[in-house]
């Protein structure tokens, strides 16, 4: 697994407008880079709309938001209209991002065994290195405080993680 304060992986992708987006024109920027398996899926699509719900705030601190999944820009373009997302979505069909920071791997569902994308948050830094990594995400946590069951947000964790490592 990759770790904090490695430099993270180079990478170039084609985003759902099929407009090549590299990791080199981002450097200077905070980057929240989300591998997600499949888009249309309930998990993905509460991700992607709570990322979406949030956008505004991590603009503000000045980080982008890229979605990863093996999925082609079409069906890409399908999942932001059907959600109406406004986060980037970038098409990895080769699965070379995904192999690259070691998110394609041996899974298992209902007794079976395959190849697939384990969900995984990266924030990276403006130099370019990995300044926070959550492996395995749950999309949504169910937490009890003081005696009420509150519901903890992905984005929110990243977002709040994001604000540490600026000293906001």
């Amino acid at each position: 697994m990759l770790e904090v304060g490695q430099t993270a992986p180079k990478f170039c992708a084609q985003n759902q407008d099929d407009i090549e987006i590299c990791s080199r024109d981002l450097l200077g920027k905070w980057i929240v880079l989300y591998f997600y398996p499949k888009d249309l899926t309930p998990g993905c699509t509460n991700e992607a709309c709570d990322f979406t719900a949030a956008m505004p705030e991590f603009e503000d601190l000045d980080a982008v938001i890229l979605g990863v999944s093996p999925d082609d820009t079409a069906k890409h373009r399908r999942f932001i209209e059907k959600k109406e997302l406004t986060i980037t979505l970038l098409s990895d069909i080769d699965k070379k991002m995904c192999e690259d920071y070691q998110v394609w791997q041996l899974k298992q569902f209902m007794g079976k065994e395959f190849m697939g994308v384990v969900r995984t948050t990266f924030i990276i830094d403006p130099e370019g290195k990995i300044a926070a990594v959550w492996p395995k995400v749950s999309v949504r946590k169910k937490k009890t405080v003081k005696g009420e069951k509150i519901e903890i947000l992905h984005a929110n964790e990243v977002k709040e993680k994001l604000k540490e490592l600026q000293g906001k």
